[in-house]
């Protein structure tokens, strides 16, 4: 079986990462088996999470021991919380001939690669910073404070941008999730996965 394709997607808050990975993930009759990875994380659920959906919620020393058994292909320590992604979760997908979606950022991406240099990486940029700051306070989620923060950050954050193989600019969604889904069906046209894929057939073709 060929195996599945390990994807990180980054971008600075607001670019819409998170929603091209759902929608390509609702996408009727999708050509590859997709799945997106879910964190583990010390931080409290909130109101209408749910554990093993939206993060698995773990104490801060179950977190701690993990890290000890090098059980995360990546972590991070944001505001006294912990967040990682699972070592054996991502193998186990992977395996399965699932391909996995990391929604995380550049430091997140930069020990992934480290570990798994296979891996397909993924920058999203929005088309303006005019256009990012409107996101922000269209999903009403934050305060004044924080989405200047957020946009003073994402500087920081698009300058790692050259580090990824693919650069996508969400300006139209549509044209955005397209190319998302042009970057998945050629990297399964990488020779490594056609020759695993079709590995009878090329057999019958040289035994002619």
């Amino acid at each position: 079986m060929d195996q599945g394709i390990l994807f990180i997607v980054s971008a600075p808050s607001g670019a819409g990462k998170s929603s091209l990975i759902q929608a390509l993930l609702r996408t009727p009759q999708p050509l590859f088996n997709a799945h997106v990875s879910i964190s583990h994380t010390t931080r409290g659920i909130r109101p209408g999470e749910v554990n093993g959906e939206h993060y698995y919620f773990i104490s801060k020393t179950a977190f701690e021991a993990m890290i000890l058994k090098d059980a995360f292909l990546e972590y991070a320590k944001v505001f006294d919380n912990y967040y990682g992604t699972s070592r054996k979760a991502i193998e186990q997908f992977l395996l399965a001939g699932i391909d996995v979606f990391l929604d995380i950022d550049w430091q997140g991406a930069q020990q992934i690669r480290e570990k798994m240099p296979d891996v397909s990486s993924i920058f999203v940029l929005p088309p303006s910073q005019d256009e990012l700051d409107r996101r922000l306070r269209t999903r009403s989620q934050d305060s004044e404070k924080i989405i200047f923060h957020r946009m003073a950050q994402a500087a920081s954050e698009i300058r790692h941008f050259s580090e990824y193989d693919y650069l996508i600019i969400n300006d139209d969604f549509n044209r955005a999730l397209s190319d998302l889904n042009t970057i998945i069906h050629a990297e399964h046209l990488r020779m490594g996965h056609q020759k695993s894929r079709h590995d009878a057939l090329i057999s019958k073709l040289l035994a002619v």
